[in-house]
């Protein structure tokens, strides 16, 4: 199976990678291995809102190269299975929640793929904006990751869509709905795994400032629970150049994603 932005893929990324529908709900994903043959660690990937797992094959190409998997997701309503809703910062909401009860499912069946060459023992996750925020709520339940990468996002929903946090949401949410996705408010489950963040200070569409908020409260957790807050890693810059300041990293996104391989590399390769 093939799709018109899977062949526009690099060659060297289309050499080693699958389209596939896994899970219960045969979420559409782009798996790409180094070999297909030896167990690999993987990194389970969710793109932000409006876009598609197929965006920024940069990033794949690069954990390829470090022998490190790749499963990427079309969110719900994205990608092979856009419906409409990904375009409406109105359904938010239901798209965090339809995607963090997505992800065991889906991960539990790359176990079964080509005889376990994804190692989901030695598994990360992580996402941009939208896909961060799934990422973030799905790591307050018990999971088995042994790290994660966020990118220009939020663990601070209250923050963000009340306007606290500096920027005027364009929808207004319903408090009870937003407190069940929003990591802020269920860091009581949360795992003392290490994290690297990665943000514009300048970001137009998620500020800094609710992503900080949320660190402070997560550095705290980790105190709490006994580890060390240096597991979380931050790294920020004034301004980047890119569109927003939130899609993409503009110049300096060669530098974000070298150091999201390094970071990966060291977490699920030794």
């Amino acid at each position: 199976m093939t799709t018109q932005r899977f062949e526009s893929l690099p060659q060297s990324l289309r050499r080693v990678a699958r389209l596939k529908r896994l899970g219960e709900t045969e979420v559409p994903c782009l798996l790409a291995h180094p070999d297909w043959t030896t167990p690999a660690p993987v990194m389970i990937w969710l793109h932000g809102r409006t876009v598609y797992k197929e965006l920024d094959p940069g990033r794949y190409s690069r954990w390829i190269k470090a022998g490190i998997a790749v499963c990427a997701i079309d969110l719900p309503g994205h990608g092979e299975r856009a419906d409409g809703r990904g375009d409406d910062p109105a359904n938010s909401l239901g798209l965090i929640e339809e995607g963090v009860a997505e992800i065991d499912g889906f991960v539990s069946a790359l176990n079964s793929i080509e005889h376990g060459v994804f190692d989901t023992d030695r598994s990360a996750i992580g996402g941009m904006s939208l896909g961060g925020m799934v990422t973030l709520r799905r790591l307050c339940e018990p999971h088995s990751f042994r790290a994660a990468v966020i990118e220009s996002s939020s663990g601070d929903l209250d923050g963000l869509y009340s306007g606290r946090s500096g920027v005027d949401w364009p929808v207004s949410h319903d408090r009870e709905a937003v407190e069940r996705v929003d990591p802020s408010a269920h860091l009581a489950g949360w795992e003392s795994i290490p994290m690297l963040v990665l943000h514009s200070e300048a970001d137009e569409m998620v500020p800094w400032a609710s992503q900080a908020s949320f660190l402070d409260r997560l550095r705290g957790r980790y105190v709490e629970a006994g580890a060390d807050s240096a597991l979380i890693e931050l790294k920020t810059w004034a301004d980047t150049g890119a569109p927003a300041e939130h899609v993409g990293f503009g110049r300096v996104s060669n530098d974000a994603k070298n150091l999201a391989t390094d970071f990966l590399i060291r977490h699920l390769m030794s």
